[in-house]
């Protein structure tokens, strides 16, 4: 409430300083000022733009600092030191950059606003200026494109042969996430076997999606390297975990990925932040439909023994829907039902 309240007093204090210069103005025609086709709204103008350049950095700095912890959220991944070292090197640059050419362009109005005795000042070309201000930012742009390009090459580089692979499909509006089992494979998928059970599309005809589990949360081990294998099935999703400097678009028909190395647990970060209610989460960041605030999932970073005793202590999906046994090729029936776990065969 407080806020529409400051925000409709901010409109009536800005319509009233445009009431008062348009009754200055009329004032002054009024009064013929200005007979050389100049009046008292070109200093006037000069005075708010400086006005403005004082006002809106103020707030730009105040704002940047108040919330300074919204937007830079505790590192919890190793390539993230990499990404966050450029963002903060791109944005010392271009903030330089921004602040000399706004003040430059805000207050060159009000120092050379209109005077009798000022004369200008015939300036045509100048060579060496103009090749100054081609190079230096073509040198400079160039540096921090190559410095980037080096840092994706890196981090969208094969993943290692020892990474826990997790499967990740986005759709409308929802997660589900697949393990590979005691095998540590993942099964094969096809999206014309999904329904609205086996959501993942999991094609039991293929050995290794027998032993495979999806769990209500992902858990990944702290400090080993980990592959999201990332896909959706209707529109385009985005796999967003702020505090792991990840992000990847889930494409229908197009399959993406996206390793990365967990540095500090959840109660790491729980300890860091102060906060005992903190998790790590996966979020949506594509507007994909009017469900898309629903598109969050928990993920739990573990210690690696902790780890190992979740991970062991998931039961196969083919274990909870036995129905499912009937998808599973005649030959393979047996072979399925110890790989899942289930006592005895399902006909």
């Amino acid at each position: 409430m407080s806020g529409i309240v400051l925000g409709i007093g901010l409109l009536l204090v800005v319509a009233i300083i445009i009431a008062i210069f348009r009754v200055s103005t009329l004032i002054g025609i009024a009064k013929q000022e200005g007979k050389e086709g100049v009046g008292k709204s070109n200093k006037v103008n000069a005075v708010l733009l400086v006005l403005f350049l004082i006002g809106s950095l103020t707030l730009l700095f105040w704002y940047s600092i108040a919330n300074f912890d919204s937007y830079d959220v505790p590192l919890a991944s190793e390539h993230g030191a990499v990404t966050d070292q450029l963002f903060w090197t791109t944005m010392t640059v271009t903030g330089i950059v921004f602040l000399i050419t706004q003040a430059l362009l805000l207050v060159f109005p009000f120092i050379y606003r209109y005077k009798k005795t000022n004369q200008a000042l015939f300036y045509p070309d100048n060579n060496k200026l103009e090749l100054i201000w081609t190079l230096v930012p073509a040198v400079v742009l160039t540096l921090l494109i190559f410095t980037g390009w080096k840092a994706w090459v890196d981090i969208m580089d094969k993943a290692p042969d020892d990474s826990e692979q997790i499967e990740i499909m986005g759709y409308q509006f929802a997660w589900a996430v697949r393990y590979g089992g005691a095998d540590g494979e993942l099964g094969g998928s096809d999206f014309r076997l999904i329904d609205l059970d086996n959501r993942m599309g999991v094609d039991f005809a293929d050995r290794k999606a027998h032993d495979d589990f999806i769990p209500t949360e992902i858990h990944v081990p702290k400090g080993k390297n980990v592959e999201f294998k990332i896909r959706a099935t209707d529109v385009i999703h985005s796999v967003y975990a702020p505090h792991f400097r990840l992000q990847m678009n889930a494409v229908p028909g197009l399959p993406t990925s996206f390793w990365f190395v967990p540095t500090k647990s959840t109660a790491d970060m729980r300890e860091e932040t102060g906060d005992d209610s903190f998790n790590y989460e996966l979020v949506c960041n594509k507007i994909c439909g009017r469900g898309h605030f629903a598109m969050r999932y928990i993920i739990v970073v573990d210690e690696p023994d902790d780890y190992t005793k979740w991970y062991n202590s998931q039961q196969a999906w083919l274990k909870l829907n036995p129905d499912y046994m009937s998808k599973v090729p005649e030959e393979l029936r047996e072979v399925a039902a110890i790989s899942a776990g289930i006592d005895g065969t399902t006909d």
